[in-house]
This record gives structure tokens, sequence and C-alpha cells, in this order.
């Protein structure tokens, strides 16, 4: 079964909801032997997974932002569900900053404790299908959420991430947005690293990424070289360079793969 996005409207018990600091919701059933493909991203990911690769049959573990493609190939069918957080919203859900565990995979109870994972698995155990485990972890995200994400993240840097984002063209570089800003280079650098865990240029270069790659599967007949033009690339080498930096295969070879694997992104 392919990935699938969940668009989350569910609330906890109490009334409280996680669209301040949950993105989207996803569930995925991989089959034995498919290659899992995870597309790199610089908001952090809860994961939870079901079945024979799980310890006691289900663990979660926390994603923190990657700059590179990951591969592996699961053990027998398993069924994970995950929320993708939005960025600035580590500390408000996990208690640590982004910068402390990107690149990294941590375990949910290393951040959230024994007794606070332990009561999500007897909770997850209970549900019957992929949609109501992540309303589970939706509702235990809430449980986790007392006050506003933004409060404990860098307005500075959700701006610039913002404006790389939906600009990502090359000619954007870090100093023209720091200048618009109001800020230095280097001053962005060390905030945007503290409150995302990468710097404003690897941001940059997975948003360039995200969006060829996006294109790439919305359209197959498109041309790289539109393509490459399109997301902010100075040409179609360009382009081709950075997917082999990023997922260590040129773009057609990626697309292949993510035909036949369960990927996230």
């Amino acid at each position: 079964m392919h990935p699938g996005a969940v668009h989350r409207q569910s609330h906890d018990p109490s009334g409280a909801s996680t669209a301040a600091v949950v993105e989207v919701l996803l569930v995925h059933e991989l089959d034995a032997e498919t290659p899992h493909v995870l597309i790199p991203r610089a908001e952090i990911e809860i994961v939870v997974r079901f079945g024979p690769a799980a310890r006691r049959g289900i663990d979660a573990h926390v994603l923190g932002a990657r700059e590179h493609v990951r591969r592996k190939v699961p053990r027998g069918i398993q069924r994970s569900v995950g929320a993708r957080l939005r960025l600035g919203a580590s500390e408000a859900v996990l208690g640590v900053p982004a910068a402390t565990i990107a690149g990294r995979i941590v375990a949910l109870e290393d951040l959230w404790g024994e007794a606070a994972a332990r009561r999500l698995f007897e909770r997850l155990a209970a549900t019957r299908d992929g949609l109501a485990a992540a309303k589970v972890l939706d509702a235990a995200i809430a449980e986790r959420v007392a006050t506003d994400a933004c409060q404990s993240c860098s307005r500075l840097a959700l701006q610039a991430a913002e404006r790389l984002r939906h600009n990502s063209f090359v000619r954007a570089t870090v100093n023209a947005v720091a200048d618009e800003l109001g800020v230095s280079e280097r001053h962005l650098r060390r905030v945007f690293r503290e409150a995302f865990g990468i710097g404003p240029k690897a941001f940059a270069k997975l948003a360039r990424f995200q969006r060829a790659l996006r294109a790439a599967r919305e359209d197959g007949r498109a041309a790289w070289a539109t393509i490459a033009a399109d997301a902010g690339y100075y040409d179609q080498a360009h382009l081709i360079a950075e997917f082999h930096a990023i997922a260590g295969a040129p773009p057609r070879a990626l697309l292949g793969e993510l035909r036949v694997a369960g990927s996230i992104g």
C-alpha cells in the first residue's frame, strides 16, 4: 500500500488541537522486502511502527532534520503512522530544541519519558487501523502542548524560512534574506540552526529539491530543464548535481525508486 496523508481535524478529549504544531499526519503500510525511501526535510517527524521490526511490536522514534535521502528494507509487513511537526514546534512538543536532534533518530521515550511513551503505546495497541492510530498519536501530541508553539521558536527564523521556502531560487541568497530582515548573515545562520537544526543554505537546497521532486511526480511528461527553472536551479545540470548530493542518484533513478517504494515525502 502506498503512503497516505491524513488531513488532521482531530482533537483530544479536553478540546486542545494540534493545528499549531502538526503539519500533517501520515499513514503507511510497507510490504515485506519493498525498499523504503525517506525523503529529507527540515521538519521533524514522530514515527510509530507496528510489526516485527518494532520493539514489543510497537515503537516510536523522532526523526530530526535531515539533509539526505535514507533507504531501508523493512522486515515483514510493517504499518507505520507519523506526525510531521511544523517548523519551530520541536521544543513545544518534544521538550528539546531542533538543533539537539538534527540528523538523528531518537527513541520517543528518551524525550517524553518512559511513562508517557508507555501510555501512548497502550493506546496505540488498542487501535484497529492506521487512521485510528494516527488520531491517537495526534491526541497524545495535543496533550504535550500547553502553550502556543511559536513562543519557544524564533520568529526571525520562521520569517527567514518562509522566504527561503517560497522563493528558493539560488539568487535568493542567505545574505539577501538577512538584509531583508535587517540582521547579519552570521546572526541569521546561528538563529536558524538553533531553531531548525540545519542552516538556511541547506534549508533552501532542500526546498528546491522538494519542489522539483513534487513537480516531476505530478507531471511525468515535464521536461527536466523546465522543472529546473521553475524549482529555482541555475539549469538542468545544477538540478542533477543537487539530486546526486541529496539522494545519491540522478532524478529519473530516484523517481523510479519512489514508484515502487514505500516513501515518505
